[in-house]
C-alpha cells in the first residue's frame, strides 16, 4: 500500500512539475509563439481640417496596393485592423480636399496613434 501511495505521489509530482499555470504541459507552449509573432496591429488617428482644427467625418482612409480602407467618424476618428508588422503608404482622401499621401509609415508597435491635416484644394 505504502509502496502505491510513493508511486502516485511521484507520478503527480512529475506531472506539476512539467505543467504551467494553465495545466498545459510544456510542450504546447511552442504553439503560443507562434500566435504572438504573427499578431496583426492596428493603425488608428484621426483627421482634421489644415486650417480650421476641426475633425473630418467621411474621410477615406487606405493602405496602398491593398483592400484595407476605412472612412472616419463624425469625430474624424478611424481605425484599420488586422495590420501585419511592416511598412505602409497610407492614402486619405475627401472630396474638395487635397489627397494626404504619407510614405513608408512603419508599424512595429500595437495600437499606433496618427494624426492626418489634410488642406482645403480651394
Amino acid at each position: 500500500m505504502k509502496k502505491a501511495l510513493l508511486t502516485l505521489s511521484f507520478l503527480a509530482a512529475v506531472v506539476f512539475a512539467f505543467a504551467d499555470n494553465n495545466g498545459n504541459s510544456a510542450n504546447k507552449n511552442k504553439s503560443n509563439e507562434t500566435v504572438s509573432a504573427n499578431t496583426a496591429l492596428s493603425i488608428s488617428g484621426k483627421v482634421i481640417d489644415f486650417t480650421s482644427g476641426e475633425a473630418l467625418a467621411g474621410v477615406e482612409v487606405a493602405i496602398e496596393g491593398s483592400t484595407k480602407k476605412v472612412h472616419t467618424d463624425f469625430d474624424g476618428n478611424f481605425k484599420i485592423d488586422n495590420v501585419k508588422p511592416g511598412s505602409y503608404n497610407l492614402i486619405a482622401s475627401y472630396i474638395s480636399y487635397k489627397k494626404s499621401f504619407i510614405e513608408k509609415l512603419d508599424i512595429e508597435k500595437p495600437n499606433q496613434e496618427l494624426n492626418i491635416k489634410l488642406q482645403s484644394a480651394n
